[in-house]
């Protein structure tokens, strides 16, 4: 192979799911209906806090901002997955690859932080609540925001430069569904050692920074309830955060090892089982998480539904 070859591919074939045809079809059927669920899930959430006035409040501001962070998310890789488990040609450009993986990373990285702000949000309004109307401005929970967005899309762009660098020489098949980091790692034939230094330093950095603030806030919020002097108020306390808790024991538990050490995980057979977890049933049970567990978004989805 000559030079210019090994600088550069045109495009990767993603191995996806190695099953029979009749697997293949009953895997398509599955993971669209689990993409269509996600996707009615969230855009439910979305127009149903737009057109409550009693859900205008700064927690569901950020749960709107979840719920569309998730749609995209998960658009990313479906149509994609969907298409090559119907088409024996799973070919995708290398320019469509270090985009998904682009987009992917910019997504999976604004949620990381983002599940931070709502953790801030509720300890704020649990430890604080007389100054919570201040603290919690509108202007400011924008800002937490779009500081959310802009973190992730930074964090990505760096993670970007350094992978679409290496060289793809030995083979150009990924052993994945998608374009993640530890395929592409895995089969570069350069030397990878910056690459992974920096892809590790960032992912310790927007995993842990936000991991321990929702600690540190979740420590705060439960020495508050217990302090609390009736057993109503420390339910009340309890359930406005338990969904959110559950989120992101989810999201943390099926994504953290697989991003504090990307190429490591690639060397189990069960990377793709975990990534099906983060990318397909997490989303899939966020939003219902919200809504089972929570009294506020329960009533106006039963007011919605009963006015309609």
């Amino acid at each position: 192979m000559d030079e210019g070859n090994q600088t550069h591919v045109s495009h990767f074939f993603l191995l996806g799911f190695t099953t029979s045809a009749g697997h293949q079809r009953l895997l398509f059927s599955v993971f669209l209906l689990a993409y269509l669920l996600t996707l009615m899930e969230n855009i439910v959430i979305l127009l149903v806090i737009r057109a409550k006035p009693r859900l205008h409040k700064p927690m569901y501001f950020f749960l709107g901002n979840l719920s569309f962070l998730e749609i995209w998310y998960v658009t990313v890789i479906a149509p994609k997955m969907l298409a090559d488990f119907m088409t024996p040609d799973k070919r995708i450009a290398f320019q469509g690859c270090m985009a998904q993986l682009y987009f992917f990373v910019t997504f999976v990285c604004t949620e990381y932080i983002l599940l931070a702000a709502m953790a801030y949000d509720r300890c704020v309004a649990i430890c604080s609540p007389l100054r919570y109307p201040s603290i919690m401005s509108g202007r400011f929970c924008a800002q937490l925001a779009a500081g959310c967005w802009v973190c992730g899309l930074v964090t990505a762009t760096i993670k970007l430069s350094f992978i679409a660098r290496l060289r793809f020489c030995h083979t150009d098949a990924i052993n994945h569904y998608f374009c993640d980091i530890s395929p592409l790692l895995n089969i570069s034939c350069s030397d990878s050692s910056l690459a992974e230094l920096v892809d590790f330093i960032l992912a310790l950095l927007v995993i842990m920074v936000p991991l321990c603030i929702v600690v540190t806030s979740y420590v705060c919020i439960l020495f508050a309830v217990l302090r609390m002097p009736s057993a109503q108020g420390r339910h009340k306390a309890f359930s406005t955060c338990s969904s959110h808790l559950a989120v992101v024991v989810l999201f943390y538990s099926t994504t953290l090892f697989t991003y504090t050490r990307p190429k490591a995980m690639y060397a189990y057979s069960s990377n793709k089982l975990v990534s099906v977890l983060y990318t397909t049933v997490v989303p899939l049970l966020n939003p219902l998480i919200y809504c089972l567990r929570n009294k506020e978004v329960k009533d106006a989805l039963r007011k919605a539904i009963l006015s309609s």
